[in-house]
């Protein structure tokens, strides 16, 4: 809704008639931020079709956003179901999962059928629409919620929650509730929680929530726009070691050493402790230039998050502020360093540093960053965690030897840290933002049925305790509702259009009623219309809009006298709306009404500026938007890879129901009666070049000189199980061979590791998986 966008540029105060004293009062509904002049002007727009510049660009800018809202949603779905495959297809495929598990696991790949399954009929549409205006309109309830479900419940309601309920990411509105639902939550967080040091750090439903807060839109917006550049101008430099911990370090040293001249020392043996690396001259020497060189990156990466600190989204600083201000009121006696220890284990913990870790899960780059950039990113993400959270080297004493970065920017992160919370309250806005919702016609949202029923069902477990009284509306609205309906297939989960409304609350019919009140008299009720209508002239005829001074006389005749009656309606009702002001004195004819002149002249330069911001952030958002669909085409693809699993383990479970392999390597005991067991497959032999050019190898050590003498044999000795060896041609033995458990790739894939390490080369794990699952499915 366009009309939700309130700024302090609103304009100014109404004017007032010789000798009234109430110029300047407010309504009680607002401060002086948002006046009634700025209300009026936002309801009135709701209903005035307007074909400008700046409506078409706002419209887009609407549309864009709409959007990217509705395919974050989707993208959190898809993440949820590729987390759950990760963890159950390995069981599935190995045969000891239940028939009820199994039948789970490919609901879980089925294509909704938006043509299938039965709607709630009329009259439960009507209750649940009161019951998710009530959600929706008094977060206490949501809070609660969260609250009191299990860890196993949270991520199905943080859906509802984030990408539902309040799933318009860009309207105020919405925002705003999300974010005294926070309140509420954070503030009991902070009753519940009796050690300072255990504040927000362990895995709750809260920290669930703030997290799965930072991954909507606005959110995902700014990472990309912070730190996509400096992580990019990083990863390009593949080669660049920069390894601190003494025992890599020497380990990567004696490797070096022994490929150059084919032996090793006496004086650098193999798998020394760490403080026989640590004190290594050589490594001390490799180790310092890195160190100065992490600084100085990591220096840079601070940099550019502080100068970001404005475009840093609302809602995270305000998050910020309130624990902050929680913190303080809790804990009266702890220190400044330690409220931003907290401040910083929310605003680096949760938000900046796991998309510097995995800034290909963020989508902030293309595919994963090679073995050593990878590592620097690391270092880079625990540098600013010691700096923003206390420093804790108790696993890491290498990281000691940063400290310095720490001390020299200490002062600095704190000052970045208090001025995030120096954000306004929104307290204020948000009743105006209630208001006018109470004007919309249109106020709904698009969830599915086993969102709605799931809600439902928790409403209920927990009823007595979140609404206790039989006469509370909350109370009233489940009774009416009864028990939940069960959940339906997957394949039956269907999206609908939910309308909002409420039976207890009246619809606003009539604007200029509805805003009268002791402050608010009819004079300025026809002032804020009669400015309001001179805009949207203006709009409407462009050739006019630059022309200084601006002669509102001429543009309401001209519009009075025009052929289009839509303009001729509006100039007839302007001129008499101006000689009822003439009349009473608000505004003066001699002077060509100069008061409103200038602030129509003053709305139609803000209008200017804000079309040029309105393309600005179209511009950024297209981005978003684009990149947010490129995530949602690779979470696809890892579905259709389950899908091809899950076939063939279908295939081979119907010959046989002996044990599996892994995902992607059906395997069974025996194809045939006549075959072996445990029968030998392989082995399959492939060039490093191939496996370069299918992008299995992520990254190689092996010298360009050396590339084309080195091979790779493949081969499964048992079902699940898998030998990869690293041969140099001529040579009988191979370099390197390392067996492979299906499950050890599974556990890797889903803790988001793309990376098996065969010393000599990096191999990407999907790729391994999907490689594995060509060559032996259909040969057991």
């Amino acid at each position: 809704m366009t009309t939700m966008t309130m700024t302090a540029s609103a304009g100014p105060s109404l004017p007032s008639p010789p000798g009234s004293t109430h110029s300047r009062r407010m309504t009680n509904r607002m401060t002086n931020r948002y006046s009634v002049n700025a209300m009026y002007s936002l309801a009135a727009e709701q209903d005035v079709e307007l074909e400008d510049d700046l409506a078409r660009a706002q419209k887009r800018l609407r549309d864009l956003k709409s959007r990217i809202s509705s395919q974050s949603k989707k993208n959190f779905v898809l993440e949820r179901d590729v987390r759950y495959l990760d963890s159950r297809i390995a069981l599935l495929i190995q045969n000891r999962m239940a028939a009820d598990e199994k039948r789970e696991v490919a609901e879980t790949l089925e294509e909704i059928d938006e043509d299938s399954g039965l709607w709630p009929d009329e009259r439960r549409m009507g209750q649940y629409a009161n019951l998710f205006f009530l959600l929706q309109s008094e977060p206490r309830h949501v809070a609660s919620l969260c609250r009191l479900v299990s860890l196993s419940e949270i991520d199905t309601l943080l859906q509802t929650v984030m990408f539902t309920l309040y799933g318009n990411q860009y309207e105020q509105r919405e925002e705003h509730l999300l974010l005294t639902m926070f309140q509420s939550v954070l503030s009991a967080q902070f009753e519940t929680t009796n050690e300072f040091g255990s504040l927000l750090r362990a895995n709750t439903p809260v920290s669930r929530m703030m997290t799965t807060y930072t991954r909507r839109g606005p959110g995902q917006s700014y990472l990309k726009s912070v730190l996509a550049d400096r992580i990019n101008s990083l990863i390009e430099h593949k080669d660049l070691n920069l390894e601190i911990n003494p025992l890599k370090v020497y380990e990567q040293m004696i490797q070096q050493i022994e490929e150059d001249s084919g032996t090793l020392p006496p004086s650098l043996p193999r798998g020394v402790p760490p403080e026989v690396a640590a004190a290594n001259p050589d490594v001390q020497a490799i180790i310092v230039p890195r160190l100065t060189m992490l600084m100085e990156i990591a220096n840079t990466f601070l940099a550019t998050i502080i100068d970001s600190m404005e475009t840093v989204p609302y809602g995270i600083r305000w998050i910020c502020k309130q624990i902050r201000s929680l913190t303080r009121r809790k804990y009266p006696e702890a220190s400044d360093a330690s409220i931003c220890s907290l401040i910083g284990g929310f605003f680096f913990l949760r938000f900046i540093n796991p998309a510097i870790v995995t800034p290909q899960a963020y989508m902030l780059v293309d595919g994963v960053p090679a073995k050593h950039p990878r590592r620097t990113l690391t270092l880079i993400a625990k540098m600013l965690q010691n700096l923003a959270n206390k420093p804790s080297y108790a696993k890491e004493q290498y990281m000691m030897s940063l400290n310095p970065f720490v001390e020299t920017n200490k002062v600095r992160m704190n000052q970045f840290l208090n001025a995030l919370c120096e954000v306004g309250d929104f307290y204020e806005s948000l009743e105006l933002d209630q208001y006018m919702a109470l004007s919309k016609k249109d106020l709904q949202i698009n969830i599915t049925l086993n969102e709605l029923y799931n809600t439902h069902s928790l409403l209920m477990q927990h009823m007595d305790t979140l609404s206790p009284n039989d006469r509370h509306h909350l109370r009233i609205l489940l009774d009416e509702l009864g028990p939940a309906p069960a959940q339906v297939p997957r394949k039956e989960n269907r999206s609908i259009e939910l309308p909002l409304y409420s039976r207890w609350e009246t619809p606003i019919q009539d604007l200029s009623t509805a805003l009268m009140s002791d402050s608010v008299t009819q004079n300025d009720i026809n002032y804020m219309e009669a400015k309001s209508i001179f805009v949207q002239l203006l709009r409407s005829m462009p050739q006019l809009a630059d022309r200084r001074p601006v002669d509102l006389a001429a543009l309401a005749e001209r519009a009075a006298t025009s052929k289009d009656p839509l303009l001729v309606r509006r100039g007839i009702k302007v001129q008499a709306l101006l000689s009822e002001l003439d009349a009473a004195g608000v505004v003066e004819r001699q002077d060509g009404y100069k008061i409103m002149q200038d602030e129509v002249a003053a709305e139609m330069v803000h209008l200017g500026n804000a079309k040029e911001k309105v393309v600005l952030e179209t511009r950024s958002l297209e981005s978003v938007y684009k990149t947010i669909c490129d995530h949602n085409n690779y979470l696809r693809s890892q579905l259709e890879q389950y899908k091809a699993y899950l076939q063939n383990v279908r295939l081979t479970s119907s010959k046989d129901k002996g044990a599996g392999g892994g995902v992607g390597v059906v395997t069974v005991n025996g194809k045939e009666k006549k075959q072996a067991k445990n029968t030998v497959l392989g082995p399959y032999r492939f060039t490093h070049s191939q496996f370069e050019k299918e992008g299995i190898i992520m990254d190689s050590n092996v010298p360009e000189n050396r590339r084309m003498n080195i091979y790779f044999n493949i081969t499964s000795p048992t079902p699940g199980t898998f030998i990869i060896a690293l041969h140099f041609k001529g040579r009988e033995k191979p370099i390197l061979e390392m067996d492979l458990k299906i499950d050890d790739l599974l556990e890797k894939q889903k803790d988001h590791q793309a990376m098996l390490d065969l010393e000599y080369v990096q191999l990407n794990v999907p790729k391994v998986l999907a490689l594995f699952n060509k060559l032996f499915s259909k040969r057991r």
